[in-house]
């Protein structure tokens, strides 16, 4: 008899960050998830996360959006489908609701960590095989003060925990922030990668100025300075410029990476599971910037344990993975809400051992920092 999904559960989880975080949008104090339980008819329950960044101020889904989204319209579409086929429920989803990725990864990665536990194997093995069992993972120096960047990436080189560090840029005017970056970058000199992430936050012109400078200093990639719907702004900057320019917000799925790719618009693409509505989508996108010539990267929306790993397994199925990945979400957090939180040493992420996604929800955490606990 086959398994049928017989309830879902989408949970609010607010868990505070170990210090406050910048971004160009917004300054994050806590980190909100949105874990899913998805339970079939054979006993078995996969776990999946969605997470955004900054609330509504990132894009178009919000944590409340997405729960309520998965309650009202995608949960009561899954009941009694079979749990084994994911392809053909994460179909029917596209039929029930567009867009909505972040919603629909979630739900994804639970089908596919239940199909795995199923089978007995590791979630990149039913992807086809891990062709890389650990990933190099940045970190995001976010304090906004020089001083204690430099001191924090210090200490991190020493623990040999990173060895490449994103500055999140865009808030101040162009010189302060390039004045910034360019302090760090001296200091960590050749020890270290250092990157700068703009979140949309320049026109062309102060990207043109901007991206001048951080090339004179030395910097190794310069991440979306230009917003996502200004695609030809961001392939005159890619052809300008050596220093490698990433695309971000402007590639969510493989459509937006064949635009790209046909304007030369970005060296770089940044894969990340839920704005692509899933592993599956990620690795069609990065599927064709292979194809293109464009080098790939494992990005993040700072999610938790349940939402880095789900990322890790398919990353670790990539070719290709030139740049390495910013899975370090769970570092950012004082807690989490599985038992036993990923493993990062000698600069990369560990891939946990075990069935599915290899994690297991932590009950007592779990009730502790829902937020309907009242």
């Amino acid at each position: 008899m086959k398994a049928t999904v017989s309830g879902i559960e989408a949970i609010l989880v607010d868990l505070p960050t170990i210090r406050a975080h910048q971004l160009a949008m917004a300054t994050m104090q806590q980190q909100t998830l949105v874990i899913v339980r998805l339970r079939c008819s054979d006993g078995i329950e996969g776990i999946g996360e969605a997470t955004t960044i900054g609330g509504l101020s990132y894009g178009e889904e919000s944590p409340e959006g997405i729960k309520l989204a998965i309650d009202t319209y995608l949960a009561p579409a899954l009941a009694g489908v079979d749990a084994s086929n994911v392809h053909a429920a994460m179909a029917r989803l596209g039929k029930v609701a567009r867009g909505n990725r972040f919603a629909k990864s979630a739900l994804e990665t639970a089908l596919l960590d239940a199909q795995a536990k199923r089978l007995g194997v590791p979630l990149a093995t039913l992807l086809g095989g891990a062709v890389r069992p650990t990933l190099p993972a940045l970190w995001t120096l976010a304090s906004g003060d020089t001083g204690r960047d430099i001191e924090e990436a210090e200490g991190l080189l020493a623990q040999r925990r990173h060895n490449t560090f994103k500055l999140k840029i865009g808030r101040r005017s162009v010189r302060d922030d390039v004045a910034h970056v360019s302090a760090i970058k001296r200091a960590l000199g050749d020890r270290a990668r250092v990157t700068v992430d703009v979140n949309q936050a320049w026109n062309e012109a102060d990207a043109a100025t901007g991206i001048a400078m951080l090339e004179a200093a030395g910097i190794d990639l310069v991440e979306q300075p230009v917003p996502r719907e200004n695609r030809r702004a961001l392939a005159r900057l890619a052809a300008r410029f050596v220093v490698p320019i990433m695309a971000d917000e402007a590639v969510s799925g493989p459509e937006d990476a064949m635009e790209l790719a046909r304007l030369a618009g970005a060296d770089v693409f940044a894969l990340k599971i839920a704005k692509s509505g899933g592993i599956f989508g990620m690795l069609r996108t990065a599927a064709v910037g292979d194809a293109a010539g464009i080098a790939l990267y494992g990005g993040t929306m700072l999610e938790g344990s349940v939402g880095t790993i789900a990322a890790a397994h398919g990353f670790c199925t990539l070719p290709e993975l030139a740049w390495g990945t910013e899975l370090f979400g769970p570092l950012l957090l004082k807690d989490d809400v599985v038992t036993q939180r990923p493993v990062y040493r000698e600069f990369d992420l560990h891939l946990p051992e075990g069935p599915g996604l290899g994690l297991t929800l932590d009950e007592d955490k779990l009730a502790f920092y829902r937020r309907d606990k009242a």
